[in-house]
Formats: structure tokens, sequence, C-alpha cells
């Protein structure tokens, strides 16, 4: 079980180069040469050699990197305790937020929507604030995550959901809709939310993995919005995102509000699933 990592490393193979022993490390939820053609534009989670990590289970005292020098990132040093939550949260969902920032063309001017206020859409929250949207609005009705959203840098909290969600979204635009949208919920109702609040001409990014999502294409057609997004090529991001954290511009771990040991992995997968918790660090 498990695809998010952070960790020591306490062997090496015989062909790695960049990475050694008693480095600190911080790896993507997918292995990646990060040298092939598609790793060098930027899509590493579409690697030619690519491994998924869940495959492998990183919710364990030891796991096996594969193609560790285009995986992994090693931090300038050994990390401060409290910045290990951070680091974990570059792993995938600071990455992945990221990703459906940049997928949804934040950025200075902009009017941003996030669908979805887990981990995920809370983090993309964070990032469209680094990359300079100037309106937030974050779609939540849980207190203590609408909070967190506006520490995040979310303006604006809508608590409607569906199409009343996105009428609340064209009153704060003056009719026309955000112009970039990030989708991390996953469902037919989310996509279509984000899809109905982007202004014409605008973005979705989508990174909300797909339960049975399908898009009437009469819609699509009529909608003129951008739409990219998929598994989040996290190793893209790791080196920008280990920095800020390693400077304190930017503190992703707050979205871990449930530290279990690892041999308490099942009471945290019950937390999330009964949203209790937001999201669950798992400690040796």
């Amino acid at each position: 079980m498990g695809h998010e990592y952070v960790g020591v490393v306490e062997e090496v193979g015989s062909e790695v180069r960049t990475i050694k022993v008693g480095d600190f490390v911080v790896g993507s939820f997918w292995a990646s040469d990060n040298s092939c053609e598609i790793c060098q534009a930027g899509y590493q989670a579409y690697c030619v050699h690519r491994v998924l990590m869940g495959t492998i289970g990183t919710q364990s005292e030891l796991a096996r990197i594969p193609l560790a020098d285009g995986t992994l990132v090693a931090t300038p040093g050994m990390p401060e305790p409290d910045l290990i939550p951070s680091l974990l949260a570059a792993s995938d969902v600071l990455g992945t937020g990221w990703f459906a920032a940049e997928a949804a063309e934040a950025g200075p001017g902009k009017t941003v929507a996030v669908v979805g206020d887990g981990a995920v859409g809370l983090l993309g929250i964070l990032a469209a604030r680094q990359l300079g949207a100037e309106h937030i609005i974050a779609f939540s009705s849980h207190p203590d995550r609408q909070a967190l959203a506006r520490e995040f840098g979310a303006t604006d909290i809508v608590e409607e959901r569906g199409e009343d969600g996105v009428a609340r979204v064209k009153e704060l635009t003056g009719g026309l809709g955000a112009h970039s949208v990030i989708e991390a919920v996953g469902t037919q109702e989310a996509m279509m939310q984000a899809i109905h609040c982007t202004r014409p001409g605008g973005h979705v990014g989508f990174v909300g993995v797909s339960h049975d999502v399908a898009i009437p294409g009469d819609e699509l057609f009529m909608a003129g919005v951008h739409i990219h997004g998929g598994p989040a090529p996290v190793r893209q991001y790791l080196p920008r995102l280990v920095q800020l954290i390693w400077d304190r511009k930017i503190n992703p771990g707050k979205v871990f509000d449930l530290t279990l040991p690892l041999d308490e992995a099942a009471r945290g997968y019950r937390a999330m699933d009964q949203r209790t918790a937001t999201k669950v660090l798992l400690a040796l």
C-alpha cells in the first residue's frame, strides 16, 4: 500500500549515479527515468519506463525505488523535523495541486476556482496563489477546510455545489466565469461543475481520479474551454517545491491533520473515509 514517501537512502544500486547513501530524498508517485523524450517534455508520469509506486508500496519501513536517479530528489541537507510533513506533501498532493494550477493556467490577474477541498484541492489553492492568481474561489462546506483554504490564499468561499455553485462563481466574476478552474474530485458532478464555472477561452486543470466521468460532447463543444490534466508529472516540480519548502516559503504540510504510527494505517484510512481527517501522515 502507499505511493507517497520521503526518507533516508540506506543503499544504492550499482548503476545509481546522483543519489548517495545518507541522502534525505523525496520521490514522485511515478518512478521515471527523467531522460526519455516524454520526461524531457515535462510529463514524467508518462515516462516510457514508468513504474507506479503504489504497485511497490511505500507505507513501509523500507522501499526499493526503481530508476532512482530519475525519480528521487535529494534535499540540501537533513531536514528539520517540522519540514518533513511538507516534503512528504510534495511527493504527491502538492505536486498534483501544482500541476492542476498550471494546467488551468493560473497566474497574475486571473480568477481561479477550485472544485474539491481535499488535500489536492487545498494545495491547488496554495499553488495558484504562488503562481500569482488575483482571486481564488474555493468550493467547501467544511469550516476547518475553509479556514485552511483561506490561509493558503483563497479570497472567497462558496458552499453551494453543482449548478448553484456555478451560479455563485458567475456572480463573483461579473457573469463571465473563472479564467482557471481546478477539478480535484473526479466525479461527474465535479467535472461538469468545473467546466460550467469556466469562462469561454478559460482553462480547466483536472486531477481528480476519474470515477465514470463522461463529458457530453455537445456541452464540451459549446463550452469553448481548454481541458488538460490526468496523473500529475510531480517529478517535474520536485526541485522547485523542495526548495520552496526548504526556504520556508510555503508550508503544505498543514494539510496533514492526523499523524499515526505505521501500524495504525487502517485507522488513518477510516479517518479519511469518514472525513474526520483531511490527510493522514504515517510515521515510523
